[in-house]
This record gives structure tokens, C-alpha cells and sequence, in this order.
């Protein structure tokens, strides 16, 4: 198992921003009817502690996506294994995913959803690792930006261990 290198955010950090954030959310969707759409299972606690600190009347809905598999690098194939079937009429979206990179999950949510009758579709995101960066998707609420680096915490994993780690750290590079 790889080890921890350095820690990026600490769960102070993380909290603050995430409070800033569902701040931001509050505002933009005052008087809407929002709809979040967790991405699985990475953004599990992101979207609790997020949802926690949004003001306005929100539902929550569970996608399970991921282009990484067992890899520390994107697949860019977007593999989902449990979809939504619901219809969006008149409801505001917004897609939460712990990290973007390539930018492949959300680009495959969004276009996959886009026929379902939203009032409005748009992304938030904790960590946005833009160096990578592959698809042009709408990301109205963004966290932190972050090196290429390979992190763990706070729900994203490295062969599934990690996800419990209150804070995100960088792993050790295989030339490490």
C-alpha cells in the first residue's frame, strides 16, 4: 500500500470551504427547487457535509460513475453502474463529484442527462485538477485547485482504502 506524502487540506480547511460553498449554492438557488446528484462513491461525503450547510429545499439522488477503476490515472471510459431513471422537470441539478480531472464522469453525466428536462444542469466540485483536463464541463462551484497529484481522503480512495481519512493528502509516486 502506498503511503501518504503530504497532506493538501486539512479537515479545518475542507470544512470551511465546503461551508463557503453551500453558501454559495444557497444563494444562486434561493426560491428553486434543487435536486443533487451524488456521484458514488467518491462524493459521499462531500455531498452530506455540502447538503448539510445548503439553506434552500434540496432532494438527493445517487449515481454510481467512475473512470479510474483501479488505476491512479482516468480510463476517460466512464463506466456506470447504477443510473438514474427519473425525469428532472422543472428542477434545478447539480451534479457533485469530489474531484474533477479529465473531466470524463461529469462530461458522461451531464450529456446523459441533459434530455431529462432540467430547469438548469450544473456541476460542483471540492478539488479541480485542471492540468488534466479533457472535456469542457460546466463547474459552477469549484473547492480547490490542485497539482497533478494523486490524493486520498475525505472519499476518494487508492484501492479502496483511504475514503476515512478526515483530511486529502498526496500519495507516494511509484518513483517515490
Amino acid at each position: 500500500m502506498a503511503e501518504i506524502r503530504k497532506i493538501l487540506f486539512d479537515a479545518d480547511t475542507i470544512a470551511a470551504r465546503v461551508k463557503e460553498l453551500a453558501s454559495l449554492v444557497s444563494e444562486d438557488y434561493a426560491g428553486k427547487e434543487l435536486v443533487l446528484v451524488c456521484i458514488l462513491k467518491g462524493a459521499a461525503i462531500f455531498t452530506a457535509d455540502l447538503m448539510r450547510h445548503i439553506t434552500v429545499p434540496a432532494t438527493l439522488e445517487f449515481v454510481q460513475a467512475a473512470s479510474y477503476g483501479a488505476s491512479r490515472t482516468s480510463s476517460r471510459k466512464v463506466q456506470i453502474t447504477r443510473n438514474l431513471k427519473k425525469d428532472f422537470e422543472g428542477r434545478h441539478v447539480l451534479l457533485v463529484d469530489t474531484i474533477i480531472d479529465s473531466g470524463a464522469t461529469l462530461h458522461a453525466l451531464h450529456s446523459l442527462y441533459s434530455g431529462r428536462n432540467a430547469a438548469s444542469m450544473n456541476s460542483a466540485v471540492l478539488l479541480d485538477k485542471t492540468c488534466r483536463r479533457i472535456f469542457d464541463v460546466p463547474i459552477a462551484y469549484k473547492g480547490f485547485h490542485i497539482p497533478d497529484e494523486f490524493v486520498v481522503g475525505y472519499g476518494l480512495d487508492s484501492g479502496g482504502q483511504y475514503r476515512n481519512l478526515p483530511y486529502i493528502a498526496a500519495l507516494e509516486t511509484d518513483t517515490e
